[in-house]
């Protein structure tokens, strides 16, 4: 029997948005290229400024990967061997993997299973003597309750560093992710809402002197050129990569509205769907999601993603296991018995659709029509 099948749908469309910004990218390349500083260039500067506008933020600091601007910070306050760092269950590894890269022990907490962001409720409770910073992941594009966790941090004495890299351009209460507390982390992996043409990434913060601290400490903790006063790391981004970045944030703007739009497609395409086991993505009062992804909730995961890609429709999962359950952290854990039903749950039931601001209304009705079908016959 035949099947309608819609060719080459692209998971995130990197393609149609450069043929968009070919000119404008392209310039900026040769322009590069031209005056060949390739480290340091002018255009690092100019879109550092640019960042730092843009999110509202008095100083914005380009690193060379989402994984750097979480580790830079952390090696900023401090936080090294004995300290502990709370954060969510629930993320991609880089927001563990930098904890035990500065020697910290990350201790994890459940999620909301509406938002899928750390649940304040229990960050409190993991609280301890040790516990130096904590690391809530604004997961989705949609930020986490960022007031709540402030306020536990100013009761306890903590820092808060938020990994925003999925919520580049998402708001809570008007103001911008990267703009809520004191250390911020972004991606500019491709695949994010603002993607450069290879690994990148961005730090946020209000305080002159950390910015100082974590810019020497990205430059091999140099205070000057061969005079070197702290450990650091080669944590710069290209400017190749910031000349991209300018192109793209020009963009930008355009982008996040349509991606809010391809969203209310999706809800309004689904709202009549009722089915046990299949849920859309919840955003919270007074948010604004970045979209990132469009992650659905469905039982029978394996079967579903396998009906939509004969269809054509790719799918991905974000994340198939919680970071304390992955091999070698689970091995690390000092406290195995935790509670993260919430998020185990997510592991094993969401599923992210077909997400860009590139999205065709008519590639979007036939990925809806489609989704419906398969979950009805589920």
């Amino acid at each position: 029997m035949h099947q309608e099948v819609f060719v080459n749908i692209p998971f995130v469309d990197l393609k149609t948005q450069y043929q968009a910004l070919k000119k404008n990218i392209d310039d900026r390349i040769h322009k590069v290229l031209d005056h060949g500083a390739y480290i340091n260039g002018p255009e690092v500067v100019e879109f550092e400024k640019k960042l730092s506008e843009f999110v509202g933020c008095p100083y914005a600091l380009t690193c060379a990967s989402g994984t750097d601007a979480l580790m830079i910070p952390m090696m900023a306050l401090g936080i090294g061997p004995g300290d502990e760092v709370i954060t969510t269950a629930f993320s991609f590894i880089a927001t563990a993997e930098t904890i035990h890269l500065v020697g910290a022990t990350p201790v994890y907490v459940d999620i909301n299973p509406v938002t899928f962001n750390i649940d304040p409720k229990e960050i409190e409770k993991r609280i301890t003597s040790k516990t130096k910073a904590i690391v809530p992941v604004s997961l989705f594009g949609q930020i986490a309750d960022i007031d709540a966790i402030n306020a536990l941090a100013k009761k306890h004495g903590l820092n808060v560093i938020e990994d925003s890299a999925q919520s580049f351009g998402a708001t809570y209460k008007g103001k911008k992710s990267g703009n809520l507390s004191l250390l911020s982390g972004t991606s500019f992996f491709p695949a994010k809402p603002l993607g450069a043409y290879g690994d990148g990434g961005a730090i946020f913060t209000s305080d002159e002197k950390l910015f100082t601290l974590m810019k020497e400490i990205r430059e091999h903790g140099s205070e000057k050129r061969y005079y070197h006063t702290r450990l650091g790391l080669n944590g710069r981004l290209d400017t190749l990569q910031c000349a991209i970045l300018l192109a793209k944030l020009d963009r930008y703007p355009w982008e996040f509205q349509q991606r809010q739009k391809v969203a209310q497609r999706y809800d309004q395409g689904f709202s009549g769907l009722k089915k046990a086991g299949f849920a859309t993505p919840q955003i919270a009062a007074g948010h604004q999601s970045a979209w990132a992804q469009y992650t659905l909730r469905i039982q029978k995961r394996s079967e579903f993603q396998k009906q939509l890609q004969e269809f054509g429709i790719p799918t991905s999962v974000h994340y198939p296991m919680i970071m304390p359950e992955q091999p070698w952290y689970k091995a690390q854990l000092k406290s195995p018995s935790s509670d993260w039903s919430h998020a185990r749950l997510a592991s094993e039931t969401v599923v992210s659709l077909p997400m860009s601001p590139d999205l065709a209304a008519s590639t979007q009705d036939f990925i809806i029509e489609k989704v419906i079908k398969v979950v009805h016959q589920l």
